[in-house]
């Protein structure tokens, strides 16, 4: 990011413990690996995502890009894009097939359209100027409420969207697609604002190259990574469609025989 010398040792250098973060994060992963062995066995792919769930959770608190995401826009931005649109995912594909969300609100806030909305607004809310200036200047707001939302709005938007084979679901994969497909209009509009202001749009908290660079990481790597869960989900929808076809086969065979 065009640092001197002196400036990129300092970066790479500055690494927190933050109790706040990797505290939870330990007692998630003894939940989750309890629940797998009190209860029926997880699948190794399965322990596979949720520890890298895990990892990506802290590499973008506890690393540099973590405790310098309050000064450089652009660590903030990867932090962003890394909790919304891995970490949240990761944790999806990490949960067995037998899960339901049993929670009535947590039931509400996961349906298709309810929760397209909730990330939606959630995306382009948190770079509005105000509320912005506000949580970069509360850091407890930053690290106890920030966080943690982007990580559960990021979850309840892709539990119905990411071929869990649940009995519940209640989007064809299909439309996951399209919902994948149109939800990175505000993530993509959102990150090219952000790149193409020209003055400050957080009352010069940042510099306008920083600024730059992070709505180019947004808008760009947002791009990026929407393609890959797009596949998957194609994947999965390909592999439905496949199914379908299987059984109209036996369908037939059966009623000629």
């Amino acid at each position: 990011m065009n640092m001197s010398p002196a400036d990129s040792a300092d970066f790479w250098s500055s690494w927190q413990l933050a109790p706040a973060v990797s505290i939870p994060l330990a007692i998630l992963a003894f939940l989750y690996l309890g629940q797998s062995l009190l209860g029926p066995r997880f699948e190794n792919r399965q322990l596979t995502f949720f520890f890298l769930g895990i990892a990506s959770i802290a590499l973008v608190t506890l690393s540099p890009v973590g405790v310098r995401s309050s000064a450089l826009f652009w660590c903030h931005m990867i932090q962003h894009i890394t909790l919304m649109m891995v970490s949240g995912p990761l944790f999806v594909l990490a949960t067995p097939p037998s899960f339901k969300l049993k929670n009535p609100v947590v039931e509400i806030l996961s349906k298709p359209v309810v929760s397209w909305i909730l990330y939606a607004t959630l995306m382009i809310g948190v770079h509005l100027p105000t509320p912005h200036l506000i949580m970069m200047r509360n850091p407890w707001i930053h690290t106890y409420v920030e966080v943690p939302t982007y990580v559960a709005i990021a979850y309840l938007f892709y539990f119905n969207l990411l071929g869990r084979k649940t009995n519940d679901r209640r989007i064809s994969p299909a439309f996951a697609v399209i919902s994948l497909f149109l939800m990175m209009v505000p993530e993509t509009l959102t990150g090219f604002f952000i790149y193409a202001a020209p003055h400050s749009l957080y009352q010069n908290m940042y510099s306008l190259n920083d600024q730059r660079r992070g709505g180019s990481i947004m808008w760009s790597g947002g791009m990026i990574i929407d393609a890959l869960w797009m596949a998957l989900a194609v994947h999965h929808w390909f592999k439905s469609e496949e199914l379908k076809a299987l059984e109209v086969d036996k369908g037939a065979e059966s009623v000629a025989t």
